[in-house]
């Protein structure tokens, strides 16, 4: 019978769901995640660069990422003799972030020293981490602009009073809760051993004190420079700067 109606032009449409089981295996094998997490910094990388990070030859290093592409986690651009690797949507990065927040800890590089301006400010994606960055959180937990959500600490909520203080800087905090990512949340720096704030907020208020000109990302680095006026300001908002 299944044959006749085919014959006559009736197809049995098969389910689909999303292939979990795929992807988790796809982020389990260990030179892959890594290659994700050095893509956290958010800069596009070469092939080459992401084989050196994850401690691969680059031969074996082609194999990963075309899977990571295949599965559309990773896509790739051309410019001049280099191909360069970057994650394939905004989700992604939540992806791994969130992976970085829940993932048991283990010994894994020295801490940067105190004086590193890896560790006093840098770039985690789209949001600012170091000292500068668990500094920011602190103070919008402190000025209760920020709460943790009852049902889970991770997750942050906005307060009446952060409202109005968020609004006062500029942010649009209706465009925000339209993304498709959480608002705020925390995410575990790995420098300070503290929470910074990621989520769309945290991006946001990246994305603000970068056009106020209160800091600057290095060429070619996720180091961030704070500037005197970005210094004078954070002060005032009471976010202590390491010297």
């Amino acid at each position: 019978m299944f044959v006749q109606l085919q014959q006559f032009g009736y197809h049995q449409s098969m389910p689909v769901e999303p292939d979990i089981a795929r992807i988790a295996a796809t982020i389990g094998d260990a030179s892959r995640i890594r290659m994700l997490v050095l893509l956290m910094e958010g800069r596009a990388l070469t092939a080459k660069e992401l084989a050196l990070g994850a401690g691969i030859e680059p031969g074996t290093a082609t194999s990963h990422l075309k899977r990571l592409v295949d599965d559309g986690l990773l896509e790739s651009a051309a410019q001049g003799r280099h191909k360069y690797f970057r994650f394939a949507s905004e989700q992604v990065a939540q992806l791994v972030e969130s992976l970085m927040r829940v993932a048991p800890k283990r010994p894994s590089q020295p801490a940067a020293k105190a004086d590193e301006p890896i560790r006093r400010a840098r770039f985690c994606y789209d949001h600012l981490a170091g000292s500068l960055g668990t500094g920011l959180l602190a103070m919008l937990l402190r000025r209760r602009w920020l709460e943790p959500d009852a049902a889970d600490s991770r997750q942050l909520q906005v307060t009446s009073a952060g409202e109005k203080a968020l609004r006062a800087l500029g942010l649009d905090l209706d465009d925000l809760r339209g993304k498709r990512r959480q608002l705020a949340c925390t995410c575990l720096d790995w420098s300070e051993r503290r929470d910074h704030l990621g989520g769309a907020l945290g991006a946001a208020l990246a994305l603000h004190f970068t056009q106020q000109g209160w800091i600057e990302r290095r060429k070619h680095s996720r180091v961030v420079q704070v500037s005197t006026e970005g210094a004078a300001q954070f002060g005032r908002l009471g976010i202590k700067l390491p010297a």
